[in-house]
């Protein structure tokens, strides 16, 4: 099948001869320097020269898994020839320059070939490596380069969620070996500030928008917060992160936004109350909070009466305030929610099914 004009694969018979024979001269060179790695493997040559026959035989296919095992196996061999030597400076010296001269390697096949897991799996045993040999301040500076790389891939690609996942594993690691004068509490503000940036880059970065909230959720705790301290922390926090998202629903079609929005009413749920960045609110200013929040999101409706989101958050915040209240509505406060239900079966009609038992559970 083609697609835009282009042949998913060559049509038979396209190929000339002699590409055919260049393609087959290169199979039988894979092949034979596939079968020198593993005679120099089986033979337990773990030399620089099998390195850079395994580095060869890995740029051209780094999906083979098995001869990345080998390159540990060879660099293991080498960790232990360095580790012989007398002095200690010596020996840290000679393995951050083994682990330096390979993650320097594994560059350019990142940048072929971003999303080979092998590469990644790779590179993180390097990484552990160096805080398994080296001396911790030596193998935090091998961490923290890894943070640059980390921050240049999400300069490319800042939505993607394995990015932001490695970025977390990355930092969590700097927090074991960070020095004295840094601490836990200046880690995550950094991070924070970072994850405000991204935002600021790319209002619809819901990675970015959950990190942030996990992130002000580790500020609270690290500054071990009483409870009068963490309300007056979250009187300006709470109203600072609705007004920012309040600012990214500006296009209120972009649902990524209203899932940040859906886990920020969570703040105000009892339910999930505790696992949440202010799990101590009263009931009254839960209460207050939801009631601005609606006033808000009726607001947004002006001129997108069409946006099936706005109904579904009002519909969401009205019958979490039902919950704090503890109330049984009655038929006049039930109005509001069928007329938004409503609208909600016109503009989504795939879900009328939904649309049709959440009305039933009103007991309408």
């Amino acid at each position: 099948m083609a697609e835009h004009g282009i042949p998913r694969y060559a049509r038979k018979g396209e190929r000339t001869e002699e590409a055919r024979q260049q393609e087959l001269r290169k199979i039988e060179k894979y092949r034979e320097l596939e079968q020198c790695v593993r005679e120099k493997v089986a033979t337990h040559e773990y030399t620089p020269e099998t390195l850079q026959k395994i580095s060869e035989l890995l740029s051209s296919n780094p999906e083979y898994y098995t001869v990345w095992n080998y390159r540990r196996q060879v660099l293991r061999s080498e960790f232990s020839r360095a580790e012989s030597s007398d002095s200690d400076e010596t020996t840290a010296n000679q393995v951050a320059a083994l682990i330096k001269s390979d993650l320097l390697f594994l560059i350019p096949l990142l940048k072929s070939f971003p999303k080979c897991y092998w590469i990644w799996n790779y590179r993180v045993w390097l990484l552990d490596e160096a805080k398994r040999l080296l001396p911790a301040s030596i193998a935090c500076r091998f961490w923290q380069e890894e943070l640059g790389l980390v921050g240049k891939m999400l300069n490319l690609d800042s939505r993607n969620f394995h990015g932001w996942g490695y970025r977390r594993f990355v930092i969590e690691t700097l927090r074991e070996l960070k020095s004295a004068e840094q601490t836990d509490e200046d880690m995550t503000k950094a991070e924070f500030d970072y994850a405000k940036k991204m935002i600021g880059a790319n209002l619809s970065n819901f990675s970015a928008w959950h990190y942030r909230t996990k992130l002000i959720q580790r500020l609270l705790n690290e500054q071990s917060a009483r409870d009068e301290e963490r309300k007056k922390m979250l009187d300006d926090v709470i109203p600072e992160e609705l007004e920012l998202i309040h600012r990214a629903l500006c296009d209120p079609y972009d649902q990524s936004l209203w899932f940040y929005h859906q886990n920020l009413m969570c703040v105000f749920d009892p339910a999930v109350a505790a696992q949440t960045m202010a799990p101590n609110l009263s009931d009254s200013d839960r209460l207050e909070y939801l009631r601005r929040e609606i006033e808000e999101i009726e607001d947004m409706l002006d001129g997108a009466e069409d946006c099936k989101y706005l109904y579904q958050a009002l519909i969401d915040c009205t019958l979490l305030a039902w919950k704090v209240e503890g109330i049984t509505p009655g038929d006049g406060q039930k109005r509001a929610v069928l007329s938004w239900l409503a609208e909600l079966k016109k503009l989504d009609p795939l879900r009328q099914r939904r649309w049709l038992d959440f009305e039933q559970s009103l007991g309408c």
